[in-house]
């Protein structure tokens, strides 16, 4: 091709093999991988009682590596040891892309107008959500509709994430008015729903709690996703079981205000499904008619629960292509987190509900160990709570800013906003201000060393196109490429790229593929697209109709130049730069080396 040098070029033949050991997201069940060592580590988190001898031998670092003195400052971070702090002071260059890290916001009352959508995805985010927790199926068609609208307007891709109520248990407060609630005072928390809440009584919406929980138990009740102020929830201990009622005595002082409050019973089963028929209705209306492309799974419990979801997904049409992302918010899940992450497609870490069940010193271990698990399963790692405080602040606090730094640092995929954008007062400032945060920890990430950890991990049973994209990945690693291009048509290569976390960014070109029914011809290709939008690192672009999978060397060569060319009209790719390309031509695999001249 004219203006460019090809200085390497590595083939990888396709034939089969079987491979019971590495997961690429594709949620069909493959291992994981997660039989290691540390496969026990989420039970440890409620079994082991911490040390008091601060034994490094029970150090989380055992399950991260260990690593010799003679690397950088901190051999976790890219960091020199002669790094000047001043430099911190210097302003960061703009980019195209405000970081590689996703962000999901969730889009409400403060977040869905078109303008509001639009500043939204120009600050960086890549994905909406919709929490049918609250608002009937109308008010969130017309803030879908809204966000089609700014999608078009921005020409920015964004994904639609359903997330479903799941065994969600709720305060009722049809009137509204706050209710005060004094400590040391008694409550009743009763699922009589035509009994108006009082700060003496509180209808629930689940008529089994009293023989679900005992004498002694903890019941946290707090505004929607839970604020953990004093102030705003309230913790109460069960002192008594009367009938279908239960007596509580209250722990501290607090005003609940709004409709609704979020019940949550520390480290009790609630006999409910996780997808509920509430749910399964919303699915089928409004999930059907918008092709939603990921499910957020609440309250996921096992890895039986994604596999009933994904049985109901896959009798709803297009939705078989729908991605489930587990939302591990309970002991139970945690628990059985290893066959979870086998069978969903990516995970979220709910650290709202799960901090409550955890003890406070145990949660930064599962969160590390949680994340880990998913780099090395190649399945996308979200993590949320992470700014409460910008609900109503223009600043995050500076725990809060460190927090999300470390997410990214542990190797976090994506950032989801719930209250803050979606009854925050500054939901575009908070989606700007995290893409900002996300960024600067990512330039000290240690890429070599997460790259040759995550290599070892994978061992020698890697499959064909694990190990082509692995090598893509090094390629870039070592000629300091500016950008990998991955074309694909079902977005399992660029993600095994996403896997090994480059330096730089992935452009992932979609080629569509033709398919029937037997009553009419559609192209695949916006689903792929969309869904790798939560994925770390991956910038999706659709290629033309015109190119489909199975296609010529000339329109191959056509597709790398339109996709060369939206690299250098957005900045990525500049005059002598190097770009890395991966692509399947006939049987083989292909990664080459691009040089670009003037």
């Amino acid at each position: 091709m004219d203006g460019m040098t090809v200085v390497y070029v590595v083939f990888c033949d396709t034939r089969k093999k079987t491979i019971n050991k590495q997961g690429t997201g594709t949620g069909t069940g493959t291992g994981t991988g997660t039989e290691k060592s540390n496969a026990t580590i989420t039970q440890s988190l409620l079994n082991s009682p911490s040390s008091p001898s601060g034994n490094p031998a029970t150090s989380p670092s055992i399950f991260f590596g260990v690593f010799s003195s003679d690397q950088k400052m901190n051999p976790h971070l890219n960091l020199e040891e002669n790094m000047k702090l001043a430099s911190v002071l210097q302003p960061s260059k703009p980019s195209f892309f405000p970081a590689m890290t996703k962000i999901i916001g969730t889009l409400g009352p403060k977040s869905r107008s078109v303008e509001i959508i639009s500043n939204c995805l120009k600050a960086g985010m890549s994905v909406a959500r919709f929490d049918f927790s609250w608002g009937d199926i109308d008010y969130h068609q017309e803030t879908l509709d809204n966000l089609k609208i700014a999608v078009k307007s921005t020409k920015k891709l964004c994904g639609v994430m359903l997330d479903t109520v799941g065994p969600e248990l709720q305060v009722i407060n049809k009137k509204e008015n706050p209710i005060s609630l004094q400590e040391d005072s008694f409550v009743v928390l009763t699922p009589d729903l035509d009994k108006e809440a009082t700060s003496c009584l509180l209808p629930i919406n689940f008529t089994g709690l009293a023989t679900a929980v005992k004498k002694g138990d903890t019941i946290f009740i707090g505004q929607y996703l839970f604020t953990g102020s004093e102030t705003t929830s309230v913790w109460l201990e069960v002192t008594e079981i009367s009938g279908e009622d239960v007596v509580c005595l209250i722990k501290n002082s607090a005003t609940l205000s709004g409709l609704l409050y979020t019940l949550h019973v520390s480290q009790i089963h609630i006999n409910l499904p996780t997808l509920t028929d509430k749910d399964k209705e919303v699915i089928s209306s409004w999930g059907v008619r918008n092709n939603i492309d990921i499910l957020s799974l609440s309250y996921t419990r096992d890895a039986e629960d994604v596999r009933h979801a994904r049985k109901f997904l896959s009798k709803l049409g297009d939705l078989y292509q729908t991605q489930i992302f587990a939302k591990i918010e309970n002991v139970e899940g945690l628990t059985h987190f290893d066959e979870i992450l086998q069978e969903a497609d990516g995970v979220i870490l709910s650290r709202g509900n799960l901090g409550i069940d955890l003890p406070p010193e145990k949660v930064f271990l599962f969160q590390k160990t949680a994340v880990f698990k998913c780099n090395m399963a190649g399945k996308p790692a979200v993590v949320t709570r992470v700014v409460d405080s910008m609900t109503e602040n223009l600043r995050p606090t500076r725990a809060e800013a460190t927090d999300v730094a470390n997410a990214i640092l542990d190797g976090s995929d994506a950032i989801l906003l719930g209250a803050e954008t979606l009854r925050g007062l500054y939901p575009v400032e908070t989606i700007s201000t995290v893409g900002r945060i996300c960024a600067e920890a990512e330039k000290v990430f240690n890429y070599d060393l997460y790259y040759k950890r995550a290599v070892k991990y994978a061992g020698d049973e890697m499959s064909h196109l694990e190990s082509i994209t692995s090598t893509a990945v090094r390629a870039a690693i070592k000629v300091k490429a500016s950008v990998i291009l991955c074309f694909t048509s079902t977005g399992r290569a660029a993600r095994f790229i996403a896997k090994y976390k480059p330096t730089t960014p992935v452009i992932s070109v979609v080629i569509p593929r033709l398919k029937t029914n037997q009553l009419r011809w559609t192209f695949t290709g916006a689903f792929e697209a969309r869904q790798s939008l939560i994925v770390r690192g991956i910038f999706p672009m659709l290629a033309d109709a015109r190119h489909q999978a199975e296609s010529t060397n000339a329109t191959n060569e056509s597709v790398l130049k339109v996709a060369l060319d939206h690299g250098k009209a957005s900045g990525l790719i500049k005059p002598h730069d190097r770009v890395v390309v991966c692509q399947k031509l006939g049987e083989a695999y292909v990664v080459k080396i691009l040089e670009l001249e003037d």
